[in-house]
């Protein structure tokens, strides 16, 4: 990843509403969400959240399906392991057991 498409990650990523709908859609896992069912949970307006997420679909951090009359969004999974080696590459100054405990603390809950 590029530091521009970095930064328009983490943009995407700089609003409450944006960074609840992402957490929820990481959350969900692969299956993803109904466009309704987010709405539901996150307590977001349909067109604002429409905007959010096509604000995460342009950074890239979200991606969409059709099912039948449904839209399913789920969380970009590589994007964001993307978006996380590139926050870290550099990390703790050739010392990696510094960093050693952060790829696993999401996912340990």
């Amino acid at each position: 990843m590029d530091q521009d498409a970095a930064i328009g990650a983490l943009s995407a990523l700089a609003h409450p509403g944006r960074l609840e709908v992402f957490r929820l859609l990481v959350r969900a896992g692969p299956e993803g969400l109904a466009a309704g069912e987010i709405a539901r949970a996150t307590q977001i307006l349909p067109n604002t959240l429409s905007t959010n997420l096509n604000i995460l679909a342009g950074a890239g951090l979200v991606a969409s399906r059709r099912e039948g009359r449904s839209v399913i969004y789920t969380a970009a999974y590589d994007r964001m392991r993307q978006l996380l080696g590139f926050l870290m590459e550099d990390c703790c100054a050739g010392k990696p057991e510094i960093c050693a405990d952060l790829g696993a603390s999401g996912c340990a809950s």
